[in-house]
Protein backbone atom coordinates (compact mmCIF):
# COMPACT_ATOMS: atom_id res chain seq x y z
CA UNK A 1 0.00 0.00 0.00
CA UNK A 2 1.46 3.38 -0.93
CA UNK A 3 1.92 6.38 1.34
CA UNK A 4 -0.96 8.36 -0.20
CA UNK A 5 -3.40 5.52 0.44
CA UNK A 6 -2.18 5.15 4.03
CA UNK A 7 -2.60 8.92 4.55
CA UNK A 8 -6.11 8.82 3.06
CA UNK A 9 -7.15 5.92 5.29
CA UNK A 10 -5.84 7.72 8.39
CA UNK A 11 -7.59 10.94 7.41
CA UNK A 12 -10.89 9.09 6.90
CA UNK A 13 -11.12 7.97 10.54
CA UNK A 14 -13.88 9.69 12.53
CA UNK A 15 -14.64 9.25 16.20
CA UNK A 16 -18.11 7.88 16.86
CA UNK A 17 -20.16 9.76 19.45
CA UNK A 18 -19.96 8.33 22.96
CA UNK A 19 -23.76 8.63 23.16
CA UNK A 20 -24.01 5.74 20.70
CA UNK A 21 -21.85 3.39 22.78
CA UNK A 22 -22.79 1.41 25.87
CA UNK A 23 -20.97 2.37 29.04
CA UNK A 24 -19.94 -0.04 31.76
CA UNK A 25 -20.20 2.38 34.68
CA UNK A 26 -19.57 -0.34 37.27
CA UNK A 27 -16.08 -1.12 35.97
CA UNK A 28 -15.25 2.41 34.81
CA UNK A 29 -14.26 1.03 31.40
CA UNK A 30 -15.42 2.92 28.36
CA UNK A 31 -15.07 2.26 24.66
CA UNK A 32 -13.83 4.68 22.05
CA UNK A 33 -14.64 3.87 18.43
CA UNK A 34 -13.17 5.35 15.26
CA UNK A 35 -14.79 4.46 11.97
CA UNK A 36 -12.94 4.81 8.68
CA UNK A 37 -14.14 5.75 5.24
CA UNK A 38 -14.14 2.16 4.00
CA UNK A 39 -16.64 -0.50 5.04
CA UNK A 40 -15.37 -2.54 8.00
CA UNK A 41 -12.49 -0.13 8.75
CA UNK A 42 -12.73 0.38 12.51
CA UNK A 43 -10.52 1.01 15.50
CA UNK A 44 -11.82 0.30 19.00
CA UNK A 45 -10.20 1.15 22.32
CA UNK A 46 -11.37 0.00 25.76
CA UNK A 47 -10.06 2.51 28.27
CA UNK A 48 -9.87 2.69 32.02
CA UNK A 49 -8.87 6.21 32.86
CA UNK A 50 -6.10 7.01 30.40
CA UNK A 51 -4.92 3.39 30.11
CA UNK A 52 -5.68 1.24 27.09
CA UNK A 53 -6.93 -2.16 28.24
CA UNK A 54 -7.74 -3.49 24.77
CA UNK A 55 -7.74 -2.31 21.21
CA UNK A 56 -8.72 -3.74 17.88
CA UNK A 57 -7.95 -2.52 14.38
CA UNK A 58 -9.87 -3.98 11.43
CA UNK A 59 -9.42 -3.22 7.75
CA UNK A 60 -10.25 -5.05 4.52
CA UNK A 61 -11.04 -8.37 6.14
CA UNK A 62 -8.06 -8.40 8.50
CA UNK A 63 -7.80 -7.68 12.20
CA UNK A 64 -5.16 -6.77 14.77
CA UNK A 65 -5.93 -7.12 18.48
CA UNK A 66 -3.94 -6.21 21.58
CA UNK A 67 -5.08 -6.93 25.12
CA UNK A 68 -3.32 -5.78 28.28
CA UNK A 69 -3.68 -9.13 30.07
CA UNK A 70 -2.53 -11.25 27.13
CA UNK A 71 1.02 -11.45 25.81
CA UNK A 72 1.76 -10.34 22.27
CA UNK A 73 -0.42 -9.29 19.38
CA UNK A 74 -3.06 -11.28 17.53
CA UNK A 75 -3.85 -10.89 13.87
CA UNK A 76 -6.60 -12.64 12.04
CA UNK A 77 -9.33 -12.47 9.47
CA UNK A 78 -12.81 -11.06 9.75
CA UNK A 79 -15.69 -12.59 7.87
CA UNK A 80 -17.79 -9.56 6.92
CA UNK A 81 -17.30 -10.26 3.24
CA UNK A 82 -19.08 -13.59 3.54
CA UNK A 83 -22.82 -13.37 2.94
CA UNK A 84 -23.84 -14.93 6.27
CA UNK A 85 -21.65 -12.61 8.35
CA UNK A 86 -22.65 -9.57 6.31
CA UNK A 87 -26.21 -9.99 7.55
CA UNK A 88 -24.94 -9.12 11.02
CA UNK A 89 -22.79 -6.02 10.47
CA UNK A 90 -22.74 -5.05 14.15
CA UNK A 91 -20.60 -8.04 15.03
CA UNK A 92 -17.25 -9.15 13.72
CA UNK A 93 -16.35 -12.77 13.64
CA UNK A 94 -12.58 -13.01 13.87
CA UNK A 95 -10.51 -16.05 13.05
CA UNK A 96 -7.09 -15.71 14.70
CA UNK A 97 -3.96 -16.67 12.78
CA UNK A 98 -1.31 -19.00 14.22
CA UNK A 99 1.42 -16.42 13.57
CA UNK A 100 1.08 -12.66 13.67
CA UNK A 101 0.92 -10.99 10.25
CA UNK A 102 3.89 -8.60 10.36
CA UNK A 103 2.87 -6.72 7.22
CA UNK A 104 -0.60 -6.01 8.59
CA UNK A 105 0.86 -4.87 11.93
CA UNK A 106 3.18 -2.49 10.07
CA UNK A 107 0.26 -1.20 7.98
CA UNK A 108 -1.77 -0.57 11.14
CA UNK A 109 1.19 1.31 12.65
CA UNK A 110 1.50 3.39 9.49
CA UNK A 111 -2.17 4.36 9.57
CA UNK A 112 -2.06 5.15 13.30
CA UNK A 113 1.02 7.32 12.71
CA UNK A 114 -1.00 9.58 10.41
CA UNK A 115 -3.02 10.68 13.44
CA UNK A 116 -0.48 11.52 16.15
CA UNK A 117 -2.82 14.33 17.24
CA UNK A 118 -4.99 11.59 18.80
CA UNK A 119 -3.60 10.52 22.23
CA UNK A 120 -5.10 7.01 21.98
CA UNK A 121 -3.35 6.46 18.65
CA UNK A 122 0.01 7.54 20.09
CA UNK A 123 -0.41 5.09 22.98
CA UNK A 124 -1.43 2.30 20.58
CA UNK A 125 1.67 2.95 18.46
CA UNK A 126 3.85 2.62 21.57
CA UNK A 127 2.13 -0.66 22.50
CA UNK A 128 2.59 -2.06 19.00
CA UNK A 129 6.25 -1.08 18.88
CA UNK A 130 6.78 -2.75 22.26
CA UNK A 131 4.94 -5.96 21.35
CA UNK A 132 5.64 -6.40 17.65
CA UNK A 133 6.71 -10.03 17.23
CA UNK A 134 8.54 -9.66 13.93
CA UNK A 135 11.15 -6.92 14.20
CA UNK A 136 14.73 -7.62 13.26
Amino acid sequence: MNTDEIQALGASLRRISQKLLKKDSASQIFRVWYQGGEPYFDIFFDLQGEDILWFQFTLRGQSLTWEKNKPGLETGFTHENQIEAAKYPASKLIETENRADCQFIQLACGILQTRTDEPHFVKAIALLEKEIPCTG
